[in-house]
């Protein structure tokens, strides 16, 4: 049996990047749909082993291998989104999806160079100091750099695990530190034995204990008596929505479904609900609008305008209750809502008449919106998946609200994926959450970031629920990122300064 054992072990090590590609798509399975969040510590646990013992080259190889099967099993609806809905043609979306699948494997490879060139001989400091350390700073630069693409971080895999009681201590980027770690703890539980095996065991034990005491902490408070809110899910097919002879429906679906809302304290639209600019809905809007303060409900609405100011146009979040205010996206998506591309790309984009015209992001600094007489932090799909730039809107915001328009993505898992961002999101903030969406999944997330109300997907309906207002600061929201990339920081200097004798060493050679 041993012996079987060192020949699996050895097949494995020969043919490492072919298994890191499949390891790698394994571990998009730890996120939502299936969220079997333990393949999570499997995943990233194989990887580690497999950059055991080999140069820095291969290690690089091997990371590559892992972030692209990861990237190209959990992001695959990139192709659907692009092409599918956006009627660019296959070759195209197919390059930007491998575009995006390198960038992202390049990633990896880069930690995986580290790894192999630099990290200490010592298994123990290298699993449970640099490696933990090294894979948070390797996500959040990922997070930001180019724009970033903060998707499929490790920390949003352990949503509904213990270990998401450290998110609001140190954010998703904390959650991915204490996995990360978990993996490092397994993996000497595995290798060594004794008291070593023992101390290790006692830690990861003791680290997800933690972890399930910490989600009992409530570190908001209620601000207010409960409010009914509605969320209205058209479900318009997005191949349909911009259709001339579609639109008079569209109209009528809305406003249907709204009239039946009525009541609601808010009412939340989602992103870009209607097929029309704000100035050409105005005349719709306004008997749904007095219809709305008569019966005492404030209209939450996802709208694109016109900026006759900057001659371009918004992607916005306009709240209609006592006054009219504006959220405008912050975070627009390369490729969907600016294309940071050469103008001769532009003329052939023109020539081929595929869409190619930027919208203008939003001021980084928006003030929170009002509505139900609550104050309301905004944000406009996919740009809460950058964590902390909801952080200074929450000294006054009393509620979340996410719009979004996940019909790009058709029946994939994508808007399920976004689902698990946002939960994260609540549960940083310490805040009930509303989210609204074309198509689904549409959803009240409560502050320990669990769905307590969800729609099906494709369906038209009126989400009701009950949410309450809540006040205070997670520790996450007081201090953002910083504290554990201080720490990962820290960390990390640590390992390269024990390792200096050894470097210092080969330099003499």
């Amino acid at each position: 049996m041993a012996r079987m054992g060192a020949q699996c072990a050895a097949f494995l090590r020969l043919y490492a990047p072919l298994v890191a590609v499949a390891v790698g798509a394994l571990q998009s399975l730890a996120f939502a749909p299936t969220a079997i969040a333990p393949l999570s510590l499997v995943c990233v646990g194989t990887l580690w082993w497999l950059w055991e013992g080999v140069s820095a080259r291969r290690a690089a190889l091997i990371g590559f291998a892992f972030g692209v099967g990861l990237f190209v099993a959990g992001t695959y609806w990139i192709y659907t989104s692009v092409h599918g809905f956006g009627q660019a043609p296959a070759a195209l979306a197919i390059a930007l999806l491998a575009g995006l699948v390198c960038l992202m494997g390049s990633y990896s490879a880069g930690l995986g160079w580290l790894v192999g060139r630099y990290t200490t001989e010592s298994v123990c400091l290298r699993l449970l100091v640099a490696l933990p350390a090294a894979w948070v700073l390797m996500e959040w630069f990922r997070g930001w750099f180019l724009s970033g693409f903060p998707w499929l971080a490790l920390g949003y895999s352990q949503i509904d695990t213990p270990l998401a009681g450290f998110a609001p201590l140190l954010g998703v980027y904390g959650v991915s530190f204490v996995t990360a770690l978990s993996v490092g703890l397994l993996l000497v539980v595995l290798q060594f034995s004794g008291r070593i095996r023992l101390a290790a065991t006692l830690a990861l034990i003791a680290l997800w204990v933690s972890g399930s005491a910490l989600l009992h902490i409530n570190f908001t408070h209620p601000s207010g008596q409960p409010l009914s809110v509605a969320l209205i899910q058209g479900a318009i097919p997005q191949d349909l929505k911009w259709q001339e002879d579609n639109r008079a429906h569209t109209l009528e679906v809305y406003q249907r479904m709204t009239d039946s809302a009525l009541g609601a304290r808010i009412i939340v639209w989602p992103e870009a609900a209607l097929p029309l600019l704000y100035h050409e809905a105005v005349p719709f809007l306004t008997p749904i609008y007095q219809a709305a303060q008569e019966r005492g409900s404030d209209l939450v609405l996802g709208l694109l305008r016109f900026d006759v100011l900057e001659n371009g146009f918004r992607n916005g979040l306009v709240s209609l209750g006592q006054t009219e205010e504006w959220y405008y996206k912050r975070h627009l998506v390369p490729f969907g809502e600016y294309f940071p591309v050469p103008a001769f790309v532009r003329s052939w984009m023109r020539l081929k008449s595929l869409a190619y015209v930027d919208f203008i992001a939003g001021a980084q600094d928006q003030s929170v919106l009002h509505a139900g007489g609550q104050a309301l932090a905004a944000t406009i799909c996919y740009e809460d998946a950058y964590a902390a730039d909801q952080v200074a809107q929450l000294n006054t915001a009393t509620l979340l609200v996410n719009v979004s328009n996940d019909a790009w993505f058709g029946d994939s898992n994508a808007p399920h994926q976004h689902l698990q961002i946002t939960q994260m999101r609540a549960l940083e903030a310490g805040r009930w959450m509303l989210r609204a969406t074309n198509n689904g999944v549409s959803a009240l997330i409560d502050p320990k970031g669990r769905v307590t109300t969800r729609s099906q997907q494709f369906e038209p309906v009126v989400l009701r629920g009950t949410v309450v207002p809540y006040l205070g600061l997670t520790p996450y929201a007081r201090f953002k990122n910083w504290p554990i990339l201080g720490v990962c920081v820290v960390l990390v200097l640590v390992a390269g300064f024990l390792r200096l004798p050894k470097i210092r060493q080969q330099l003499r050679r």
